[in-house]
């Protein structure tokens, strides 16, 4: 058993990871940032130390200061969360050479998984469908116009080495091409300090499924299900749930099969912890492989409503090299979960951000609704990071009992003091064809357009 986690993260995350380790008895360090001083998961943790300016490339992103807080405090792990850090291959390594457990996946199967394209080619060997794309990464422009009018047009450039939708963009010409190609790889450098980009088939109006895996250190791997995770801007999730609506009609026979596609891809990585298999489905029940997320998702609060499994516990226990106590027959999909993220954002300026000070937070309750959040009344967001607020996540026997849970639950958030996307989110939950489950990854921009626009704000 560890004796003592570090959180190498903030926000709604570190306290989601704190909470499970004192379930565990497992004593905590929380890491901070000069802008976080008075953040509540550095409250929570049994110790905190600062390690930096608000910046993240000055805190969070450092992993000198990591390491040297972790042997300051001496800890037997490191906890990653999601974001910054998580899907680092290099800080997994420095862990592993400091004797500091990784809770995460290895560094081997991190580098095997990290670059999308190698993903690609893993999944091909796997026998598991990708949309058609170049071979590899893709050089220049003259390289770029050859491969999408090969392929034909709408295409996809996507970064190597990308996530949360930087480094992506849509062409549905030469000209978007060469703009595309050129914004992708400066996006890309900027971002994660590797310009390569590769490009693949677009696939229009598809629904984008992910599939939960956990993997202990003996090489069992099982999936827990999907997530639904359509409803997106600019390739950023706004609500996800489970089980998908597609696949409560024709297609649910696709659940089985993309379930042992996921599993099937993380046996040939040698994949061990939790992680997620992300895929796009046309409307004709074709599905694709996309990518590995290899840390917890931030949207990982509906599977464990409807399975009963606490995730982040399960990372714990891997990392400590327990086996898997769960068989793929032990896990079952009882009702229905949605999540909303809920963020400090405009959503009728082009979603803003809105950092500065809650005013007055109060939180929903009542059967069916579960709050993960760092905020609270006079705590400032900081302008430094993401603007999740929190995530609200409602369960019910059923769909429509979990819309109606959620209805109400948004209904009672109360946010002053800065901008949120509640009211915005309202509108979504009140519209005919997400009522229906009728949508697409393109639903949100469709819902923003012409008259449309004008009733969702009056709405809101």
């Amino acid at each position: 058993m560890f004796e003592k986690i570090l959180v190498a993260n903030r926000g709604e995350i570190a306290i989601r990871i704190i909470r499970a380790c004192k379930e565990l008895n497992v004593r905590t360090v929380a890491v901070y940032s000069e802008a976080d001083a008075n953040s509540m998961h550095v409250q929570l943790a049994d110790e905190a130390i600062c390690i930096g300016k608000g910046q993240s490339s000055e805190s969070y992103l450092r992993i000198d200061r990591l390491i040297s807080a972790a042997e300051i405090a001496d800890v037997d792990a490191i906890h990653p969360g999601y974001g910054f850090l998580s899907e680092n291959a290099h800080f997994a390594d420095v862990c592993e050479s400091c004797n500091i457990r990784f809770i995460g996946p290895s560094s081997r199967a991190m580098k095997a998984l990290e670059d999308k394209q190698v993903s690609r080619t893993l999944a091909k060997k796997a026998g598991v469908p990708t949309p058609p794309g170049s071979d590899g990464l893709v050089e220049n422009e003259q390289e770029a116009l050859v491969v999408a009018k090969k392929i034909g047009y709408p295409v996809m450039i996507k970064a190597v080495a990308g996530g949360g939708g930087r480094g992506m963009r849509i062409a549905h010409n030469d000209i978007s091409m060469i703009k595309g190609y050129h914004t992708s790889r400066t996006e890309a450098e900027k971002s994660f300090s590797n310009s390569g980009v590769y490009i693949e088939k677009y696939i229009e109006n598809p629904h984008h499924i992910e599939f939960q895996i956990l993997g202990d250190n003996r090489g069992n791997i099982i999936h827990l299900g999907e997530r639904d995770c359509s409803i997106q801007r600019r390739h950023q999730k706004v609500i996800e749930e489970t089980p998908s609506p597609m696949f409560e009609g024709k297609f649910k026979d696709l659940r089985k099969k993309m379930g042992k596609a996921a599993v099937r891809i993380a046996e040939l990585a040698n994949y061990s912890n939790a992680g997620t298999v992300e895929f796009v489905v046309d409307d004709q029940g074709n599905f694709y492989f996309l990518e590995v997320n290899k840390r917890i998702q931030v949207e990982h609060p509906i599977t464990e409503e409807v399975t009963g499994i606490d995730l982040v516990k399960q990372q714990i226990l891997i990392a400590m090299g327990e086996p898997l106590r769960i068989s793929q027959n032990d896990v079952h999909f009882r009702g229905h979960a949605i999540e909303c993220r809920i963020n400090a954002e405009d959503p009728f300026d082009d979603f803003r951000p809105s950092p500065g000070r809650i005013e007055m937070y109060y939180a929903p309750g009542g059967r069916g609704v579960r709050v993960d959040s760092h905020a609270y009344a006079g705590y400032t967001i900081p302008p430094y990071y993401d603007s999740m607020i929190g995530k609200l996540i409602t369960y019910g026997k059923d769909r429509r009992e979990a819309m109606e849970i959620m209805s109400r639950a948004l209904g009672e958030y109360m946010i002053t003091g800065v901008k949120s996307t509640i009211a915005f989110e309202q509108a979504i939950l009140q519209d005919p064809n997400f009522r229906r489950g009728v949508y697409s990854t393109n639903f949100i921009e469709e819902l923003l357009t012409g008259g449309r626009r004008e009733l969702i704000e009056e709405k809101a």
